[in-house]
């Protein structure tokens, strides 16, 4: 049997900063620093959220929805949602159980007895 092994993701849109840099980006390098296993960033063709503002791409700026998604064990997730409190465009974040199937990552994964 395996760990608890979960699915978080979180949405936000190309166009959020925190400071200089682009709140996707600010994401993806406090994962590396947090060891998590690894982050996809996945753009939406189109998106809404809360405000119903319609993200997508338009001719002359980048607006469209992004979904972060990381994988690892739900201890790890939950306290690196916690370290995301100080950025403000932060959207929807939802946290659910995925089971690994194959590849490389499931060999990385240690067994826990039952």
């Amino acid at each position: 049997m395996t760990k608890a092994i979960k699915l978080l993701r979180i949405y936000t849109d190309e166009d959020a900063y925190l400071g200089d840099r682009r709140v996707f980006e600010v994401i993806a390098s406090r994962a590396r620093d947090a060891g998590l296993a690894g982050i996809t960033v996945l753009e939406a063709r189109l998106g809404f959220g809360r405000s119903a503002h319609i993200h997508q791409r338009h001719i002359f700026e980048n607006d469209r929805a992004l979904v972060i998604e990381i994988v690892d064990e739900d201890a790890k997730l939950r306290r690196f949602v916690m370290s995301l409190d100080d950025i403000p465009d932060v959207g929807l974040m939802t946290l659910e159980a995925v089971e690994i199937l194959g590849g490389k990552a499931k060999q990385a994964i240690p067994e826990t007895s039952a």
